[in-house]
């Protein structure tokens, strides 16, 4: 098979570098200094365990701008921030057809149904939980032992990506009920986005020092999802929990966003509640209060 992975940072650029040691042709599509270093130098990876011990990589990839996409793909992997899967899409779909698989990775819980709106390809719908960043041009650091990719709606074609990732050696599962699945994931980075964001610190730092306002946020984010079929009411510990065990300095990508003065996702992970808790006729006021004020740093 030909495979695409649009977007190669700290998520795309780790499942493309494991891609890439398969049977399969793996393109991946970058831009920029970062596209130029993976060129010139390959891939680098270099993962951080809990304890602090580093395993590091390269690999050979094939990469290229997006506009230079060349023949047909039978799967297309979106890992770009979710304010670029439109313009990804349009970019690529010339080289897709009914019978392709799209699959976006971005943070949000609407991403499967946006493309089905612009596309005839076969969807999946589906996250991936992990922690990881673009370190420096051609370099990928992940932190932490946390790595699952989840995807469902379509039998065959979620036969087909499990097989793929699991020859690539990544951990991977098909969910029955793929809805909650996205909102299980979705609670986390939405409510620890918005909090490191906000307090302009690591998800350790949140966690030991504000560890009641993320609680409250984690309750208002069940709620929206509650007012729209989906419990995830478990979610609120178990994000905690999380949060507890992750490395002291692992830190949200809104974060490191925001930071380097970034175009952030500010309006998919903190927006989103807002307005839909509005549409569903529910109060979020520490969310709502956040959003107000991290808009006002926001890159948009």
């Amino acid at each position: 098979m030909r495979i695409a992975v649009v977007g190669l940072g700290g998520v795309g650029g780790y499942i493309a570098a494991h891609l890439a040691k398969t049977s399969h042709e793996v393109v991946g599509f970058a831009r920029g200094e970062h596209l130029e270093a993976i060129q010139k130098n390959g891939l680098h990876i270099v993962e951080e365990d809990n304890a602090g011990e580093i395993n590091s990589w390269y690999v050979q990839l094939q990469a290229k701008e997006l506009q230079d996409a060349e023949g047909y793909f039978d799967i297309v992997l979106f890992c770009v921030k979710s304010y670029d899967l439109k313009s990804s899409y349009e970019a690529i779909s010339r080289h897709v057809d009914e019978d392709t698989i799209l699959f976006c990775l971005s943070n949000g819980v609407e991403h499967g149904d946006e493309l089905r709106v612009l596309s005839e390809c076969k969807v999946l719908d589906g996250c991936v939980y992990i922690l990881s960043h673009l370190q420096e041009a051609g370099v990928i650091r992940k932190k932490g032992s946390v790595f699952a990719l989840v995807f469902g709606g379509l039998q065959e074609e979620s036969r087909i990506l499990k097989t793929l990732f699991d020859e690539a050696s990544l951990r991977a599962k098909v969910e029955e009920d793929i809805k909650t699945a996205i909102w299980k994931k979705y609670i986390f980075i939405s409510a620890f986005a918005t909090a490191t964001a906000f307090y302009d610190n690591t998800i350790g730092f949140v966690y030991e020092n504000h560890s009641n306002e993320v609680k409250t946020l984690l309750s208002e984010i069940a709620e929206v999802a509650h007012a729209k079929g989906v419990n995830i009411y478990d979610e609120i510990e178990k994000s905690l929990n999380i949060a507890k065990n992750l490395p002291f300095d692992a830190d949200t990508s809104m974060h490191l966003d925001f930071t380097n003065k970034r175009r952030d996702e500010l309006k998919t992970l903190s927006g989103y509640i807002v307005r839909e808790a509005k549409r569903e006729n529910l109060e979020v006021p520490l969310m709502q209060m956040m959003y107000k004020e991290l808009l006002k740093r926001h890159v948009d």
